[in-house]
């Protein structure tokens, strides 16, 4: 077969990888701007919501290792075609559910299927692309994510108006499928099996396109690895906060800011979409980091410690403010800030990795459930006894906020002690 003289193929493979991002945060989060409606509709109680929200996380924390395990194995190509019709079939199965046990499971199923999506994206970039390039690649595949989920509550309550909750879920659904069949069909693990990729491609993406050995983990080392804990205790920090704008927040501005349905999905999305500017700009800062400075590393935490002190800040001045529209404005730059991280913590996360990329990122991020439950079992429950104590709207809710505050500090000094290349995990050592 002849290869062109110059090709940009996996320019195709960013693309394909941005498109899933942003597919697996809009069928994600439409969920938080549909509670209420789904509440009335099923006549659902508070707790029961939050059990259903609940159920998605549980299910994406029990397979986030085994599936990237399997992308390990088996390749990302055939693992994440299979995670995102799965989750497509389950987003639209969601809109079919009749009673609370019927949107509990279709939810449990919903998280298995999308468990794994972002640990067979990190063995995609490892292989794809230079570590020249990945922060910039990261930065742009998370912030396509971090755009779908801004536009959902939004577009959610539009479709919610327009034709209904349980149609709304279909619509979201069939996207996913779309996308699968086109991965399915270009897509190739080994960028050296590409039919369009050129030599000169190939030269540039490196070694890092080879198909690696796997064996078994050795998971008493990963036990005692303190990067790989400390990037597991930052995950599950911000997974709290972000939890709360990817459940609950649609749902405190109505209860609490008073705002409508729609009025609150479009604050939302700006809040998410304060989150997506992070997140990409966040890619370009780290590469401009990786380039010149004598001793990246460095930077990189100072720099993220920054930026998690910012977060919290920004959300106390969220929480301190009267204006719907302004404390939105304050959460979308606090979610600006406490994202900019996020590059950082991948590049991070795949060092640490050495050859285990897909079940050690699993790892790392799996640990961010106990976050995202935590934060979704707090923000359903905690306004709800601030209410039997007599507590109304703002003050219902707005102590809940400095949970997060703290949280956010904690991350930011966490950085500090992060060394992936000190502690990254070996080769399969003979006697583990």
């Amino acid at each position: 077969m002849t290869r062109p003289e110059r090709s940009r193929v996996r320019l195709g493979v960013l693309a394909l990888l941005c498109a899933m991002s942003f597919i697996l945060y809009l069928d994600r989060v439409c969920m938080g701007q549909a509670l209420k409606s789904i509440e009335a509709e099923l006549g659902l109680e508070r707790w029961q919501t939050t059990w259903v929200t609940m159920a998605f996380t549980v299910a994406y924390g029990l397979f986030e290792i085994p599936t990237g395990r399997l992308g390990d194995r088996l390749g990302a190509r055939r693992v994440l075609t299979r995670i995102v019709v799965w989750w497509s079939v389950f987003t639209m199965l969601t809109g079919a559910c009749w009673n609370f046990f019927s949107l509990l499971v279709v939810r449990f199923l919903f998280g298995a299927g999308e468990a794994g999506a972002y640990p067979n994206a990190a063995r995609v970039i490892s292989r794809w692309f230079p570590a020249a390039e990945r922060g910039r690649v990261q930065g742009l595949m998370l912030a396509a994510g971090q755009a779908g989920a801004s536009l959902s509550p939004g577009l959610t309550a539009q479709s919610i108006a327009s034709v209904g909750w349980r149609e709304a879920f279909a619509l979201f659904g069939l996207v996913g499928v779309v996308w699968a069949i086109v991965f399915w069909r270009w897509f190739h693990d080994d960028p050296a099996q590409h039919p369009n990729i050129s030599s000169a491609e190939l030269q540039t993406i490196g070694r890092h396109g080879a198909a690696d050995e796997h064996g078994s983990i050795p998971w008493r080392r990963v036990a005692r690895n303190r990067t790989i804990l400390l990037l597991g205790l930052i995950v599950t920090c911000t997974a709290f906060v972000a939890y709360l704008y990817l459940s609950w927040y649609p749902t405190y501005l109505q209860e609490a800011r008073g705002v409508s349905l729609q009025q609150s999905g479009w604050l939302a999305s700006l809040a998410l979409a304060g989150g997506g500017l992070g997140l990409l700009s966040g890619g370009l800062i780290l590469d401009r980091i990786t380039k010149r400075s004598a001793n990246p590393l460095q930077r990189r935490r100072w720099a993220a410690t920054a930026s998690h002190l910012s977060a919290a800040v920004l959300l106390l001045l969220a929480v301190g403010s009267d204006s719907p529209t302004l404390s939105a404005g304050f959460a979308a730059a606090s979610c600006f800030a406490m994202f900019v991280p996020q590059s950082a913590w991948w590049s991070c996360a795949i060092e640490v990795s050495g050859p285990h990329v897909g079940a050690l990122f699993g790892l790392m991020n799996g640990v961010g459930v106990v976050g995202a439950i935590s934060s979704q079992f707090f923000f359903g429950r905690f306004p709800e006894w601030r209410g039997q104590l007599g507590f109304v709207g703002r003050a219902q809710w707005d102590p809940a906020f400095y949970v997060c505050v703290g949280l956010l500090l904690l991350a930011a000094f966490s950085w500090q002690w992060v060394n992936p290349l000190r502690d990254q995990v070996e080769p399969i050592a003979k006697t583990e």
